[in-house]
């Protein structure tokens, strides 16, 4: 038991020690983020199972708060509404429950967060492609080497890892530091 609980730890600090690689992009994330919502833009989080957890996560960071007292910031994560869900699901397909939600709620100058362990899930992709179609900026979280999403993402967080707790580790951690950075930004002069 003491070996899994070193190794354990011992890939999420690897993963972790590759992310200041990215730090530029994580920057610029947090940017385009912040810049949206001070336009009076929203943020629109989706993913599917953990990934789906953390895009409500995400979302009650910036409508609650991070760390510091602000107004509310307009994120919506599209994981949330089971009768939505199962609507699109039943009516359409499993594919669409994001895609038709960025149609509904999405509107340009917007940004989309998609997070995907794979890289690969289609009904990620199918709504950053309803985003792009509508001049929503398109964020994939994305693990593996970024899969189909990474090409019409406009910015593309990718963990090359195919450990999905090891990617969602790095994806959480991220965007917590996204949340903060937009929270300095909105707040602080």
């Amino acid at each position: 038991m003491e070996e899994k609980i070193h190794s354990a730890i011992e890939r999420h600090i690897s993963a972790a020690q590759a992310l200041p690689a990215q730090w530029p992009l994580i920057g610029q994330i947090a940017s385009v983020v912040a810049g949206a919502l001070r336009k009076g833009g929203k943020v629109l989080i989706c993913g599917n199972g953990g990934s789906a957890a953390d895009s409500q996560h995400i979302a009650a960071e910036l409508v609650g708060r991070f760390k510091l007292e602000r107004r509310a910031l307009s994120a919506l994560a599209l994981t949330t509404d089971t009768s939505i869900l199962t609507c699109l699901a039943n009516d359409y397909s499993f594919d669409k429950v994001f895609e038709r939600q960025v149609e509904a709620h999405g509107r340009k100058g917007d940004v989309l967060i998609g997070l995907s362990t794979s890289g690969a899930s289609l009904n990620v992709l199918n709504a950053f492609n309803k985003a792009r179609e509508m001049g929503i900026v398109t964020v994939g979280f994305l693990g593996r080497d970024g899969g189909v999403i990474k090409p019409v993402s406009d910015l593309a967080l990718v963990i090359e890892d195919a450990d999905t707790p090891c990617v969602q580790e790095m994806h959480i951690l991220a965007a917590h530091i996204i949340c903060g950075l937009v929270e300095d930004s909105l707040v602080k002069p």
